[in-house]
């Protein structure tokens, strides 16, 4: 499955070739996924000097994963076809209110139901749902230890409350761990490739894919970057540390001093109660259109974010880096500028290999579908790694 995803259109004499299975086995396992109608053929047949060979490609109709990505003022639910094509999406805003435990799981599951029934998907063309958020997380229990917002709930067994209202499959994950899948698979990313992503919203995070898998680590909290320390001694983290990277490069600390900065706030027009989101998005913008004070600030953010790249680089040698998440929508540019510059001069293996740096092309939404796309390679492609549980 995994194969035919990276590669399709592809042959059953090259999945042969490819897997080192014979060509009795592949018949019948292909077979088998046709029957399943988890894989098609394309009718288009590649002349041989044999047999025409028929061309296979996974159906994208197949299963339907949702994904719903948690922040601090906002819920997106996005829904995906089996090859990580977006058939719907909605924004709504965060519960508030009663308590924080009733209030979210009751908010998750209508959303739930809005989106697929306002598509008109069947239910049993859904493959399960999945909730990510910034971590930590425990997988196993399908729950958040910690959540963005004021007086929302930590510690609640969230997947089981789900499953018991809603009647899928559903998994708890982080929204790094969420966006690397997500663009794995929507990029078609060969597993041979050493695929990195860098995840940027309220605080920072990072995926690896090796050998077609997400490094998840003991626990599934692997890739925080953020917690990297940059500045000895420096300022206290909420983790414990001090000096971390998010204290001094993430979006929620850049906008605090844009707004400490005389008149620059008054300039951009940020007010004291815009979300931290949307604030952010003001000083990108205008960093973006050339102006002094804002573009200091997010340049020195993207030289850290660079210097955390190139150790991330030469940790796992990796040869593709995606840049995805809201605090790359607007100046996700300006990153990946000087991300490329400082690899091209500081990664370790830079004289065997270059490192490919991409931003996301959907950077907002893109922990979302990466929930989704959780969803649909354990259901339709299981085997890669660790196996998240999604409870049901």
């Amino acid at each position: 499955m995994d194969l035919i995803r990276s590669s399709g259109p592809i042959s059953r004499v090259e999945l042969v070739k490819a897997t080192g299975l014979t060509q009795p086995t592949i018949s019948n396992i292909v077979r088998r996924l046709i029957d399943d109608g988890v894989v098609r053929e394309t009718g288009d047949l590649v002349a041989t000097r044999g047999k025409p060979r028929s061309m296979l490609v996974i159906n994208s109709r197949a299963a339907y994963g949702v994904g719903i990505h948690v922040a601090a003022d906002a819920l997106t639910c996005v829904v995906t076809d089996t090859r990580g094509g977006t058939v719907g999406r909605q924004l709504v805003a965060a519960p508030s209110g009663g308590s924080p435990a009733e209030s979210l799981v009751a908010r998750l599951a209508d959303l739930y139901h809005e989106v697929t029934q306002g598509l008109g998907l069947p239910p049993q063309s859904v493959a399960g749902m999945a909730v990510v958020g910034p971590g930590p997380v425990d997988v196993t229990r399908g729950r958040f230890l910690s959540l963005p917002g004021p007086q929302r709930p930590a510690g609640l067994d969230l997947a089981h409350a789900l499953t018991g209202r809603l009647g899928v499959p559903v998994l708890v994950d982080s929204d790094a761990a969420a966006a690397t899948v997500g663009e794995f698979w929507g990029r078609q990313v060969s597993r041979d490739r050493t695929f990195g992503c860098l995840y940027m919203n309220s605080g920072i995070g990072s995926g690896v894919v090796l050998d077609g898998a997400l490094h998840r680590g003991a626990s599934s909290n692997a890739g925080k970057l953020g917690h990297l320390a940059v500045v000895r001694d420096g300022e206290r983290c909420h983790c414990g540390n001090r000096g971390c990277l998010e204290q001094y490069a993430a979006p929620r600390v850049l906008v605090a001093r844009a707004r400490s900065m005389p008149g620059l706030a008054a300039r951009l027009r940020i007010r004291d109660e815009d979300p931290d989101a949307r604030a952010f998005d003001v000083l990108a913008r205008a960093a973006i259109y050339g102006d002094e004070q804002a573009s200091a600030l997010i340049d020195e953010s993207a030289e850290l974010l660079a210097e955390g790249a190139v150790l991330l680089a030469n940790l796992w040698d990796i040869d593709t880096l995606v840049l995805a998440g809201p605090g790359f929508a607007v100046a996700g540019s300006i990153y990946v500028t000087e991300i490329r510059r400082r690899l091209a001069e500081g990664a370790f293996a830079r004289e065997v290999h270059d490192v490919q740096v991409d931003l996301s092309s959907n950077p907002r939404d893109s922990a979302a579908i990466g929930g989704a796309a959780l969803v649909l390679q354990g259901s339709v492609a299981p085997g890669h790694g660790p196996l998240v549980p999604m409870i049901r």
